[in-house]
């Protein structure tokens, strides 16, 4: 039922990296900060989401966590119990904690019926109850053919047919269609918006001259994101300030959480010995730092984009190409719109290109010079949405009240 102080929930898979939770706070500070009675209830399988702030009203519900094996099954991220058993648990959660929380408005993101369909029951038991269903997608999910055949081997297309409500890609069509090729019906994409990118702000508590690494010096940020599967980036970086051959800003890396140890170990013992050169192993706070650099080194991560559009930094993308295009699509796609430019992971460890490129990157153009609109329009269009949402049930739940009374 309606309430005059919305509530709306979100729920995240998140079993590696940072990419969703990352995206799914942005969505929700951004929701309470535009709807000051609004609450907003996050659910995640993140294991490190309680190192991130959370605006009031805006809270989470950690469910356990599972990890991602080489071979592409699931296992149990801490608890020692069988992936099946995990799998209850999380459902359970989920559909107790929806029940109870009771929301006008479910995002469900990425995932369309959840990590191995443990949100299918929850979409459907809400989708009786009338709640409103949004689907919520990045700008490039993988190369379509890939996406299709993923699609139909979850059975993901009839959940867009008949649960969702909304789909929402978080990105432009001008630069990227995500369900282009998939194989989605026309009736998908008329309840498709295209929001734009999700800009970011640094947060009001982060003590930027703190952060900063060298001062007031210029320097330049390098972020494989989490961390997980970066380690070629970073190590192609620092050879190539270990044998440089031209000037270059000095240089701060940032590992990433979930970077394993004895790379992050054995990348800040080389680093000691490297002129200019800082390593850090994590932050929750990124942005000052992504503000205050020169240029900025990425993977080409969703939450890594939107940062450099949003604080018109000039970047250098080295894109990963397994196990999904994802990256590489967005770089090369970013590229060819004049945005950032991009060094192929296929030419790793060629110091000689990465020298060229790290010493090219802070003169390139700021990505906004292209002048492309709308280009950071995501929140405040999924905050318009989210109004809009809000009051047609509103309206369609005054005629009963005022029946009622």
């Amino acid at each position: 039922m309606y309430t005059a102080k919305p509530k709306i929930l979100i729920y995240s898979h998140d079993s590696f990296g940072l990419g969703h939770l990352r995206r799914c706070r942005a969505i929700a500070h951004s929701l309470v900060d535009s709807n000051p009675d609004a609450s907003v209830l996050i659910l995640s399988g993140s294991p490190i989401i309680g190192s991130f702030e959370f605006k009031p009203r805006v809270d989470f519900v950690r469910v356990p966590g599972v990890t991602k094996l080489r071979n592409g099954a699931y296992s149990s991220l801490s608890l020692p119990i069988d992936i099946d058993h995990t799998m209850a648990i999380r459902a359970s959660i989920i559909e107790h904690t929806a029940e109870v929380f009771d929301p006008d408005i479910f995002i469900v993101d990425k995932e369309p019926l959840g990590l191995r369909g443990e949100v299918r029951e929850t979409l459907e038991k809400l989708k009786r109850q009338g709640i409103h269903l949004v689907l919520g997608l990045r700008d490039v999910m993988d190369d379509p053919e890939v996406l299709r055949e993923e699609w139909q081997r979850k059975r993901a297309l009839p959940a867009l047919e008949e649960l969702y409500d909304d789909v929402w890609v978080f990105g432009l069509k001008e630069i990227f269609d995500p369900l282009e090729g998939t194989g989605v019906s026309p009736a998908v994409y008329d309840k498709t918006l295209f929001t734009g990118y999700l800009r970011s702000q640094p947060p009001k508590t982060a003590r930027v001259p703190d952060a900063l690494p060298f001062g007031e010096d210029p320097y330049l940020l390098v972020t494989p994101g989490g961390g997980g599967d970066g380690v070629e980036l970073v190590d192609w970086v620092i050879r190539a300030y270990e044998a440089r051959t031209r000037p270059l800003f000095p240089a701060l890396i940032m590992l990433g959480p979930f970077m394993d140890a004895n790379h992050q170990t054995q990348f800040m013992e080389r680093a000691e010995q490297v002129r200019d050169v800082k390593v850090k192993r994590f932050t929750a706070q990124m942005e000052p730092l992504v503000e205050a650099a020169k240029g900025v080194v990425g993977m080409g991560g969703y939450n890594t984009f939107c940062e450099i559009l949003s604080f018109n930094r000039p970047a250098l993308l080295v894109p990963r190409v397994v196990p999904r295009q994802e990256q590489m699509i967005r770089a090369l796609k970013a590229e060819e719109a004049g945005l950032l430019s991009v060094l192929p992971i296929d030419n790793y460890p060629d110091t000689d290109l990465m020298i060229a490129a790290l010493s090219r990157l802070p003169r390139q153009n700021a990505p906004l010079e292209t002048g492309i609109p709308n280009l950071l329009d995501g929140l405040d269009r999924i905050n318009a949405r989210v109004g809009e949402i809000l009051r047609a049930r509103a309206s369609a739940a005054a005629p009963n009240s005022a029946a009622a009374y």
